[in-house]
């Protein structure tokens, strides 16, 4: 059968020929778009439940939040694992999936089971989901520096202007704040003077409410004009919260939110912060990746954004990248580019030296980026990434890619050398790739089926090592086709003129000198 298919190829070069640059192209357009990033993704397919209780403390957040998340998640479908965690303030419960589900599946399924728990939480309290996001999504980190400004008002410029607009950016889920200050209204209330005035604490807390609002009036005509009516109320200022009615004492006199508390602008309770290099607090962002983005792309728009949004920024304010996963993801593809450049070299090296015939060594050179863009083509319709494992998987096949091609030329050679002008060209390089290409076609897939005990790690190790085993079994299985196809068809075309015989190479009657007293 190979033997049938290397004939059919050598009578159809035409076709061979034009189906070899559907495939450049194919390769090339799945290069263009297979999502590049720097490791595998070893993350669980999992949904974070965050909920936020202020005030209360872990025990509480347990009993009334946390639990009632918990027992009600272990209904949903294909959930393997529920873990709750409680805290000051604020709870986290964990849904994590079994390999394989949909993360935006999961994510919609998790959502219609929060409906069937939000009657059992405490009043006000509403959970939402983390972002989608992986473990692996943390691609990039920022901090702001400033000789002229304060920890506060850096992180007003993070949370009220930067943050917002890089969440804008394609491909990014959620961009986390941290370090510096939480500005604040802060009302301290006397309770010696809520006591003189007969105020309780609840009123204090509904006059601050019912204060901070605006509201509609409907409309007054005037003049066939219409004039919308609005009552503002919406706190702006210290002052505003300052002359805040509470009420009346007995004579008449008003009673205001200055007269039982003092009232300042202050930083929020801090459960952290951020420091950079041991120099000091810091205010930073950090660009979280949605799920399935390529990670060099969403980098790459990022700095694009930054670079736009310097201008806006307050004299003196300045952006300083502290981590950039680029770096890394482009050191893994010059790796790639340098190992096929490398064994190209060693390829041409070879033909010549021992052949001296620099058109043969053409034939070793074209099929290895053949392979590799074959690699490409079924990874991006498989949905792998460019990663160190997978980019590894095809620098590890590199060097056996090869190999059919430098013994399909060398026995070429061979036949060239004793039967030419005997037979036609082609019959000629017909004979010698039905010779060896049988044997080479299966040795090569031999070398592919030996990484398939890989396929059948799971979990972590799997998830790690498998687009490894994927790329070297794809690169393996695409040159074992171009070994049966394309290079008889390459051989015909460039291995032609003067073919030396082995006895007339220096280098061959050198080495066969030394070899024939062993």
């Amino acid at each position: 059968m190979i033997e049938k298919i290397i004939e059919y190829s050598i009578k159809n070069k035409f076709l061979v020929i034009l189906m070899t640059l559907f495939v450049v192209a194919a390769g090339i357009y799945a290069m263009l778009k297979t999502p590049l990033d720097a490791i595998p993704d070893l993350s669980d397919v999992q949904v974070i439940i965050f909920t936020e209780y202020s005030g209360q403390a872990p025990q509480v957040v347990e009993d009334q939040v946390t639990y009632p998340l918990t027992t009600a998640m272990l209904a949903v479908p294909f959930a393997k694992v529920v873990r709750g965690y409680s805290f000051f303030g604020f709870s986290f419960v964990y849904i994590i999936f079994e390999d394989g589900t949909d993360m935006y599946w999961a994510r919609s399924r998790v959502l219609e089971y929060l409906n069937y728990v939000a009657g059992r939480l405490p009043a006000g309290v509403t959970p939402s989901l983390g972002p989608d996001a992986t473990g692996v999504g943390w691609v990039y980190e920022y901090i702001l520096e400033s000789d002229r400004h304060d920890l506060a008002q850096l992180r007003s410029i993070q949370d009220w202007f930067l943050r917002y607009e890089l969440t804008g950016v394609p491909g990014v889920a959620e961009v986390a704040s941290i370090g510096g200050f939480v500005k604040q209204y802060q009302v301290i209330v006397d309770p010696n003077k809520l006591l003189a005035f007969n105020i309780p604490l609840q009123k204090v807390k509904m006059a601050i409410q019912r204060s901070n609002n605006d509201v509609g009036g409907r409309l007054v005509e005037m003049g066939e004009t219409e004039f919308m009516v609005r009552g503002l109320g919406y706190i702006k200022s210290v002052a505003d919260l300052q002359n805040i009615p509470l009420g009346v004492v007995e004579k008449g006199t008003s009673v205001l939110l200055r007269n039982i508390a003092t009232i300042k602008i202050g930083p929020e309770l801090r459960r952290g912060l951020a420091d950079y290099n041991g120099t000091g607090e810091v205010v930073g962002g950090i660009i979280v990746m949605r799920y399935g983005e390529n990670a060099l792309q969403v980098i790459q728009n990022v700095k694009t954004k930054l670079e736009q949004l310097k201008a806006g920024l307050p004299q003196g304010v300045t952006i300083k990248p502290v981590y950039d996963r680029s770096a890394l993801i482009l050191r893994a593809i010059d790796n790639l580019k340098r190992t096929l450049v490398e064994e190209s070299l060693i390829v041409a090296l070879v033909c010549i030296i021992f052949l001296l015939h620099f058109r043969s060594a053409l034939v070793g050179i074209i099929t290895l980026p053949l392979g590799v863009l074959i690699s490409f083509i079924i990874m991006e319709w498989q949905g792998i990434n460019a990663n160190i494992m997978s980019l590894g998987g095809i620098a590890i096949a590199v060097g056996a890619m090869v190999d059919a091609a430098i013994v399909m030329i060398e026995n070429a050679h061979k036949h060239i050398e004793h039967d030419a002008g005997k037979k036609p060209h082609w019959e000629l390089i017909a004979d010698a790739s039905k010779e060896v290409g049988p044997a080479l076609f299966f040795s090569l897939l031999i070398i592919a089926v030996s990484f398939l005990p890989v396929f059948t790690l799971e979990a972590q190790e799997g998830r790690l090592f498998r687009p490894l085993a994927f790329t070297k079994t794809y690169a393996m299985l695409g040159s074992s086709l171009l070994a049966v196809t394309v290079v008889p068809v390459l051989m015909g075309y460039w291995i032609r003129g003067k073919i030396r015989p082995e006895e007339k190479n220096p280098v061959n009657r050198f080495l066969i000198w030394i070899y024939h007293p062993i």
